[in-house]
């Protein structure tokens, strides 16, 4: 998606050979007319998916998730990291690596709201090691719901996210794939 492509070039910033800050318009400050661009071309490609469920973990996700869930018209869930005194009855949870922070979250999404009948997309900011894409997975697998497919707005290419998926048979549709970082020398790929 260009208009992804470009602002990464014109606000992002490549720190080292493998973090990608874009804090100024997608995971910290948040463009909203951009946000809904991106929620409407992942529509565009999963429209045809029957999709009644989006799936994020929080808290990064979200901001594109809600706008996905907003153009399929349908109900966005969020996976928690923290379990929350509120969430009741059981809970579907699996266990997921942070690249940015190197933390491990055990995951939680209460089972009411992913359920058998579901056709599930993911959608995420990023993805690198795949972890949390693969912990989002297994989430819908427990609930017993179809998993249609992973949105992504920014993968990086270099880093085996996008192989573990395709392992696991999940149609990953990223918006911009990064060949490489060198600080600020950000190189895109095309698949």
């Amino acid at each position: 998606m260009e208009i992804l492509k470009q602002r990464i070039l014109k606000d992002g910033k490549g720190i080292g050979t493998s973090i990608l800050k874009v804090d100024s318009f997608l995971n910290h400050q948040i463009d909203i007319d951009l946000m809904e661009k991106l929620g409407q071309e992942f529509y565009e490609h999963f429209k045809g998916k029957k999709v009644t469920k989006i799936l994020t973990i929080e808290a990064s996700g979200i901001a594109i998730a809600a706008f996905v869930a907003k153009a399929f018209n349908v109900p966005l869930v969020f996976a928690k990291k923290v379990v929350s005194k509120n969430l009741e009855g059981e809970i579907l949870t699996s266990s997921v690596q942070s690249y940015t922070k190197g933390l491990i979250y055990l995951i939680n999404v209460s089972k009411k709201f992913i359920t058998e009948g579901d056709n599930v997309l993911l959608i995420d900011d990023f993805l690198a090691n795949g972890s949390a894409l693969l912990g989002l997975a297994d989430i819908v697998k427990q609930g017993g719901a179809h998993l249609v497919g992973a949105g992504i707005a920014i993968e990086k290419s270099f880093q085996p996210g996008r192989q573990r998926a395709n392992d696991m048979g999940i149609d990953v549709y990223s918006l911009a794939c990064i060949e490489s970082i060198d600080d600020n020398n950000i190189k895109f790929k095309e698949y």
